[in-house]
């Protein structure tokens, strides 16, 4: 389920879908940024995801993020460099939210 959450956003094999959640991100990022969405952020990380389907396989899944997951070292890795929380509209809680259907904690 968490894989198609992220294709109903947007996010697919195909790029990004004009209109979508997906592409209303891309576009508040890049203005934020001056102009590019950067490596590693929540649009490319999500792009990346729904071109592969791997959201479920990296650990964020409906019932959350799995321990010992590619998502579980991605929020400790960001939450250290956070003073120790995963920020609201970052990249690891925004693509659990959208993984779980939500519109990414925007």
């Amino acid at each position: 389920m968490s894989d198609q959450n992220i294709h109903k956003a947007g996010f697919t094999s195909s790029g990004i879908t004009g209109g979508s959640l997906a592409s209303s991100m891309m576009s508040q990022e890049a203005r934020a940024s001056g102009g590019g969405v950067h490596s590693g952020g929540p649009t490319a990380t999500l792009q990346e995801m729904g071109a592969r389907s791997s959201a479920h396989s990296s650990g964020f899944t409906n019932s959350g993020i799995s321990s010992g997951s590619q998502a579980s070292q991605m929020m400790s890795q960001e939450a250290r460099s956070h003073g120790g929380e995963t920020p609201r509209g970052g990249t690891t809680s925004t693509v659990q939210s959208i993984s779980m259907g939500g519109k990414g904690g925007r």
